[in-house]
């Protein structure tokens, strides 16, 4: 079974939101949501999910073994049971947290860094959504990029 999540950047995102109906899930906790998210974008904390997980585990159980790290959400179905009330399971997606994610292997990381998006997303694929997509460099990039923002302070 092949994987099938792809990264956008900021600018394609915003397009895709805006022009092909396109719903941004912004999975970081719910205060940084409040400060600065995208435009109508929803907030799904995937945190609670994973909490009791360093991101050391998560980025070193994530790096070796993608379903792994899947084990303990049966016992934490929250995530996938709130974006299932929220979205279609056929929604076009695109998963964002601060950071991004990336598949790209870097120095420091020779698999490749993951993201909370990058592990929200592969979970929405496992649970049957079939157009998911994370945002390559995440929302730190749509800020800096000075994109459409919106706040709830």
């Amino acid at each position: 079974m092949v994987m099938q999540v792809r990264s956008v950047e900021a600018k394609e995102a915003l397009r895709l939101q805006k022009e092909n109906n396109f719903v941004i899930l912004d999975v970081r906790p719910e205060a940084e949501f409040k400060e600065a998210h995208p435009p109508d974008a929803i907030n799904v904390q995937i945190y609670r999910l994973i909490k009791e997980w360093t991101a050391w585990d998560i980025a070193r159980r994530a790096a070796f073994a993608f379903f792994g790290i899947f084990a303990g959400t049966e016992e934490n179905p929250e995530f996938i049971k709130i974006v299932e009330s929220k979205l279609d399971k056929s929604a076009k997606i695109i998963v964002a947290c601060s950071s991004g994610g990336t598949m790209k292997p870097s120095q420091n990381l020779p698999e490749g860094q993951q993201s909370r998006s990058l592990i929200a997303a592969y979970l929405l694929v496992l649970n049957g959504f079939t157009n998911v997509f994370y945002l390559e460099g995440g929302l730190s990039a749509w800020f800096k990029e000075g994109l459409p923002t919106v706040s709830e302070e």
